[in-house]
């Protein structure tokens, strides 16, 4: 059967999720089409990949399989839909929000390991209408196998989530504290900051970029954490795709800080963290690869290979037993709202072929 997939995405940080998904897709030899329902993202997609420019011609499209980096989707539309997720981190408030929020628009979740795998499947009793299947996550494909870029410095990647409440972003005072440190030419830095942040913020980085010190405007963060020694950075989820490198990281203030994070509250201590971070204790090491061990174990760079794998073979499946999605109507009406486009239909029920 010539598969017909769909990676449906909402802004630029979903591009390096999507594109291990469409590598594999290809390898296939089936066919992969994109989408972006924010108006700003369609001007950022590479001529390389085929983009639908509207909804209508998504439903013409006629999609077999919906892969979706985003929270909500159009329900209207025919196809499977697979939530891949656009980050790792399970949440940055609450446990029981955000990360493990059922919407009711996705027929299949597509988990990252255990750490994440089982809230959904006690999700998926207590709701009915959707499976759950673990297959790692896209995005970290290319980071396997681990290797190791030489570097002439100890190298600190810094970065940073765009909630006002969490980002270290907004602090200026760890800014001005950042590029003090950077300014005594022991320690290169490399900022990356998450691409919702207002400009305003982002040219507070610019502006303190010296010769050990440079920002770089980029969502493929995989080359700066292979340069990477330590990474400074708040509740980001980078956070966590940085630790599968078994490299330390030192969190400033952050949400959810446990003994696999050097966590900090105070900017007089982040030269210091930092300096324990370049020459790390065992017992942190040991900590970083039991997190590891539970939040994504796979290591072989092919969880693309088994989420398209998943998906095809739920296709396929008996689905009989999964309840009716529910109606939530609130939510479909912003979803119709945000891509002005007012259909009746709905798929509540996933299709089988």
């Amino acid at each position: 059967m010539n598969y017909k997939f769909l990676i449906y995405i909402s802004y630029s940080y979903a591009f390096p999720i999507g594109e291990p998904l469409e590598k594999e897709i290809q390898k296939r030899g089936y066919e992969i089409k994109w989408f972006a329902d924010a108006e700003e993202t369609k001007a950022k997609f590479s001529k390389d990949k085929v983009v639908l420019q509207n909804i209508q011609s998504v439903i013409d499209y006629q999609p077999h399989i919906i892969l979706s980096i985003t929270n909500n989707i159009a329900d209207f539309l025919p196809g499977l839909k697979v939530q891949v997720f656009h980050g790792i981190a399970p949440s940055k408030r609450n446990f029981t929000k955000g990360h493990f929020r059922i919407r009711g628009f996705f027929d299949l979740y597509t988990t990252q390991g255990p750490f994440t795998t089982k809230p959904f499947k006690d999700l998926q009793k207590k709701h009915q209408h959707f499976e759950v299947v673990e297959t790692g996550w896209p995005k970290l494909d290319p980071l396997f196998p681990l290797v190791e870029v030489p570097h002439e410095k100890p190298t600190i990647l810094v970065s940073s989530t765009f909630s006002k409440k969490l980002s270290l972003a907004y602090n200026d005072e760890v800014i001005k504290e950042i590029e003090r440190i950077s300014k005594n030419g022991e320690w290169q830095f490399k900022v990356v900051l998450h691409p919702k942040l207002p400009q305003e913020r982002l040219d507070k980085f610019r502006e303190i970029e010296n010769e050990n010190l440079k920002y770089y405007d980029t969502t493929d963060l995989i080359p700066l954490f292979q340069e990477s020694d330590v990474l400074l950075a708040d509740s980001t989820s980078v956070v966590t795709e940085f630790l599968l490198q078994e490299k330390p990281v030192v969190t400033f203030r952050n949400s959810q800080p446990g003994p696999h994070l050097i966590n900090i509250t105070e900017v007089n201590k982040i030269e210091n963290a930092l300096q324990n971070a370049l020459d790390p204790d065992v017992s942190l090491l040991e900590e970083i690869r039991e997190f590891n061990a539970n939040m994504h174990p796979y290591k072989d760079g092919k969880s693309s290979e088994r989420l398209i794998e998943a998906a095809i073979d739920f296709l396929h499946a008996d689905k009989s037993y999964l309840k009716p999605k529910p109606l939530n109507i609130i939510r479909k009406l912003k979803v119709r709202k945000n891509l002005g486009f007012y259909p009746i239909k709905t798929y509540r029920k996933p299709p089988t072929y």
